[in-house]
């Protein structure tokens, strides 16, 4: 049985974005409406999957062991509020390695969707930098680009409304 999923990315779509990298839990500031949105996903259906560039490892800035704190503080905040996130998925490599991996290479999700047997054609990629839009549209997912005038909340309504669509 194949499942569907939306994909999120991390920085600017589950929490505030820092141009310095989010290193570490103290600097994690958690959008307080996320809850609300993944539990609207998971309400239809869907598995919500983290799916984010990680580089400040690789650049000496942060550790594996960090992040993997700061994801569970997600999952922390998260379950407080009686939701959580399917799966954690990101790179590490700095873009000059040319792994795989990283955004807009699609390999996160191509793995994600191996391992938790997911349709890409029924799953989407919402993410705040065009290299999330790009990853997903390689991997065979629909994209949304969110921004200042079309929000998280926006695309889990579009969502809905062409899951809507599909049913009608």
């Amino acid at each position: 049985m194949t499942r569907k999923a939306v994909f999120l990315d991390r920085d600017g779509v589950i929490n505030k974005n820092r141009s310095d990298y989010v290193k570490n839990i103290s600097e994690l500031e958690i959008f307080p409406n996320i809850s609300e949105l993944i539990k609207k996903l998971k309400d239809l259906n869907f598995l919500v999957i983290v799916i984010t560039n990680q580089s400040a490892i690789n650049r000496g800035i942060t550790t594996h062991k960090n992040i993997n704190k700061i994801h569970q503080a997600i999952q922390n905040f998260l379950q407080k509020k009686e939701t959580s996130i399917d799966s954690f998925y990101y790179c590490p490599h700095r873009p000059d390695e040319n792994c795989i991996c990283r955004k807009p290479k699609p390999g996160l999700i191509i793995r994600a969707s191996n391992e938790l047997k997911i349709d890409l054609n029924s799953s989407w990629m919402i993410g705040d930098n065009d290299s999330d839009v790009k990853s997903g549209e390689l991997a065979g997912c629909n994209s949304i680009k969110i921004n200042s005038t079309f929000s998280l909340d926006d695309a889990v309504n579009m969502i809905k409304k062409n899951i809507k669509c599909e049913l009608d």
